[in-house]
């Protein structure tokens, strides 16, 4: 049995020989330390992607078994996608930059943070139809065959490969803000959800199109992150009526070629979306965030039953601590993996503050649980 086969097995509840060591990659900052210290090679930090060479090489030094974020996404995104260009220096290393989504950002030097959004090309209609329409039409070179093809037949690869079917909200408030996107709600009805529909469309095109190349994926993945340590960014009766529409079509269409495991990506306190996240097909939810809310699997498989599944949920703050937080962390996730439908993985990008030590002893010791 093959890692890859281990967590196909694990989240259809089937039997499997042991639990695969599973993280969702590194901070650069967090590599780039690690090459100062000696642990790896110095620069590897400027060719890091998930589940690369690199990534691969990492992994194994440390002991994960794979990266979670093994997927295949086509550009369902804004084609072309705004020239990034600097529209005003601060000073103080600080500079008022139009991003490639069309969104006026705050940056600065050595700022490794989110940036400060400062204004948005979509406010309307007229900037909607003039500016981002064009860009989210679908065409089929979106779709790169050659890709999908590079990556191994099932049979052949050691970790599951996911279906990256895009994001139905969280890119949508991406380009809008979560302000303006809150406003355009109650404002403008009607544009609101052609917005949704469009992008909705799109992302089915192109998963469609990726499908129809004859590669085997294992699961589907979408990402949002619309919540925040509180709760949702989002009414989750709205989400429901406009996005969930959206959800239950993509599923089907997974479906259709015996793909049965939907996976959704959002940090954050999620618990009010979960349900109509369920109701509409998603089955893995990721990456549990611990938080200071203490997100678990456990209260929701309690209440949503053995359809719920999740990969996450290990607090990976503990990886800046030492070995004994190391060790309380494994022992509060022994009673959920014994759940079933739940592979355990550090709950984001592993940060800089994590010592190369504490995380390999993780790794070490989960392997002999």
């Amino acid at each position: 049995m093959n890692n890859r086969e281990r967590a196909l097995a694990i989240l259809r509840y089937q039997d499997y020989d042991k639990m695969p060591i599973v993280h969702f990659g590194y901070w650069r900052e967090t590599i780039a330390k690690w090459g100062q210290e000696g642990h790896i090679e110095k620069g590897l930090d400027k060719e890091w992607k998930d589940s690369n060479e690199i990534d691969t090489m990492i992994s194994n030094k440390l002991g994960f078994d794979f990266n979670w974020s093994n997927s295949y996404g086509g550009k369902n995104f804004l084609q072309p996608s705004f020239q990034r260009r600097v529209l005003e220096e601060l000073g103080d290393g600080a500079r008022k930059v139009l991003n490639w989504d069309g969104v006026v950002v705050l940056e600065k030097d050595g700022a490794g943070s989110i940036p400060a959004e400062i204004d948005h090309t979509l406010k309307d209609r007229k900037s909607w139809e003039e500016h981002y329409l064009p860009r989210l039409q679908y065409f089929s070179e979106r779709v790169d065959y050659n890709e999908i093809m590079a990556y191994k037949p099932p049979e052949e690869r050691d970790a599951p490969l996911g279906l990256y079917v895009g994001s139905f909200y969280g890119f949508v408030r991406n380009i809008t803000g979560i302000v303006g996107l809150s406003y355009l709600a109650l404002d403008d009805e009607e544009l609101y959800k052609e917005i949704i529909d469009t992008v909705g469309q799109l992302q089915y095109d192109v998963a469609k199109r990726a499908l129809e190349s004859g590669q085997t994926f294992d699961f589907g993945h979408i990402w949002e992150d619309i919540c925040f340590k509180n709760g949702p960014l989002v009414s989750p009766s709205a989400f429901e009526k406009f996005v969930g529409p959206h959800y239950k079509k993509i599923k089907k269409l997974l479906l259709s070629y015996n793909i049965d495991l939907l996976s959704l990506d959002c940090d954050g306190k999620i618990d009010a979306l979960i349900p109509t996240w369920i109701n509409s097909g998603v089955n893995i939810m990721f990456p549990i965030e611990v938080g200071t809310w203490n997100a678990s699997i456990a209260p929701w498989r309690e209440k949503y039953g053995s359809d719920l599944r999740g990969v996450g949920g290990m607090n990976k703050v503990v990886f800046s601590r030492d070995y004994k937080a190391v060790d309380e962390e494994i022992e509060r996730l022994k009673p959920l993996i014994d759940l079933g439908g739940f592979i355990p993985c550090p709950d984001h990008r592993i940060a800089p503050d994590a010592k190369w030590e504490n995380v390999q002893y993780y790794c070490e010791q989960m392997k002999k649980i």
